[in-house]
């Protein structure tokens, strides 16, 4: 048989590579002449940059040093592909988790995703892809825009400063240095659809667990609407409030927003090893009503479904209210391991047990 490994993270417990290694490790003690196949995946979040390197041969990852969320500089990775196309992921540069327990809702800022991107562009890069979760900031992605050259002013043509606290004194917007596309575009890989502004736009949403009380939420929501006003992108698009509204940032720059697990499941060569596939095992930490929207296994279920490949899935836990209805077989580390506890505390264990099952 060809068997085809296609998990994602396993988020708090096991990298997706580790868990697609491990799940093929428990097949192969059980059918070792099989042909297994590993394609750890990802949806453009968590785990892209390590999908990446594994799947795709000639990868490099470099490291930039770049200004943080919080105004310090530390060195955050990023990717060359061989084709120069370059991954560039928000959270290794302007990250929620750079700044550890501290919460810095009207000055973290974008500047340090923008200086990334700049770099690759620098670099040589034809082609540019985003990864925009964990974002600390609600700035509309104005620091971010900076680093590309563009220039947000008050009323005495100076410089704001970074972040929301900047957006305040906002009265213009000098975009003729900014940076133009490079010539193969950009594809923000995200699967927020909020739009910037209102009651499921970025400041309303996400601004919370950014630090912003409900006050704060309401004059973001209204410097969010500046941005918008001067910028003249429509802000009920689509996506343009993921990551604190960088996602509008984005969009007012030109790039395009697509669904991030069927972008790298293209770029790991998951369709190509689907070819002549036998079965497919997915899975994901929590499979729940929202992993058909968008998440890894539904997107794997639904390349599998196209190629005539039946598909297995594997989940930490299993919700009951979760459409398991696309898949042959599904495995509940939780159920095996007892309970969550246990089935975090030694993944790689219940997964090659998982592995083991199925291929029995």
């Amino acid at each position: 048989m060809r068997v085809v490994f296609a998990p994602d993270s396993f988020k708090g417990s096991i990298p997706a590579q580790e868990a697609a290694e491990a799940l093929a490790e428990g097949w192969a003690a059980v059918r070792p002449g099989d042909d297994l196949v590993l394609r750890p995946m990802a949806d453009g979040g968590e785990g892209t940059r390590a999908a990446f390197l594994a799947a795709i041969e000639g990868t490099q990852q470099r490291t930039t040093e770049v200004v943080g969320p919080d105004g310090a500089r530390h060195l955050a990775p990023w990717l060359m592909l061989p084709d120069d196309t370059a991954f560039i992921e928000l959270a290794a540069a302007s990250g929620i988790e750079l700044l550890g327990e501290r919460r810095l809702p009207f000055d973290a800022h974008t500047l340090g995703f923008g200086q990334l991107i700049a770099e690759a562009l620098s670099r040589g890069a034809t082609r540019v892809l985003l990864g925009i979760g964990s974002s600390a900031s609600t700035d509309a992605g104005t620091g971010m825009l900076r680093a590309l050259g563009a220039r947000f002013l008050d009323s005495d043509g100076r410089d704001v400063a970074l972040g929301l606290r900047g957006l305040q004194d906002l009265a213009s917007v000098d975009l003729a240095g900014l940076t133009p596309l490079p010539q193969r575009g950009v594809l923000v890989l995200s699967d927020v659809d909020n739009p910037l502004l209102g009651r499921r736009g970025a400041a309303h949403v996400f601004g919370p667990q950014k630090g912003l009380d409900p006050d704060g939420v309401q004059i973001a929501d209204l410097l969010l609407a500046r941005v918008a006003a001067l910028l003249g992108v429509d802000p009920d698009r689509p996506g343009a409030g993921a990551a604190g509204g960088t996602g509008y940032a984005l969009q007012f720059w030109g790039a395009d927003v697509g669904a991030g697990a069927t972008e790298v499941a293209r770029m790991v060569g998951l369709p190509d090893a689907l070819d002549g596939a036998d079965l497919v095992v997915t899975g994901e930490g929590k499979f729940d009503a929202s992993s058909a929207h968008g998440k890894v296994p539904a997107n794997v279920a639904d390349l599998a479904a196209r190629a005539g490949v039946p598909v297995a899935l594997v989940a930490g836990v299993v919700a009951e209210e979760a459409d398991t209805a696309s898949f042959a077989t599904v495995l509940s580390l939780t159920t095996l391991a007892g309970s969550p506890a246990a089935a975090m505390a030694d993944a790689a264990r219940w997964l090659r047990e998982s592995g083991e099952q199925l291929a029995r």
